[in-house]
């Protein structure tokens, strides 16, 4: 019997040290993916900023339709060739929707993470 419990006194031991080492592993790991996480979601969404189209464009050029109505207001004015739609090349749907989506794993995995380093 003796043996026994002894065999479950070293048994506890080793198990202990290994699940604190296995714990304070993946602690670290959990920091570093959420350090990355953090970084990667600051630059993603600085790009995501910067491919923004530029709403000024639309304003400039219904400006300057304003200011030639009123320097001749007898004139005839054509004003069929303002866009009233604000279409986007396929090119950059596809790259704002891609940054979107890397924006968002990186979120899901920093959330993970935080979960991860709670539990």
């Amino acid at each position: 019997k003796e043996d026994y419990s002894k065999f479950w006194a070293t048994y506890d031991t080793v198990s202990m040290e290994y699940d604190d080492d296995f714990l304070s592993r993946a602690n670290d790991d959990m920091g570093i993916v959420l350090t990355f996480a953090g970084l990667f979601s600051a630059v993603n969404s600085t790009f995501i900023i910067g491919m923004q189209p530029n709403p000024g464009n639309n304003t400039n050029v219904l400006l300057l339709n304003l200011i030639k109505i009123i320097a001749d207001p007898n004139g005839v004015h054509d004003i069929s060739n303002l866009s009233s739609s604000t279409g986007f090349p396929s090119s950059t749907v596809w790259m704002q929707a891609l940054a979107y989506s890397s924006l968002l794993f990186s979120l899901l995995a920093a959330f993970g993470a935080v979960m991860g380093k709670q539990w």
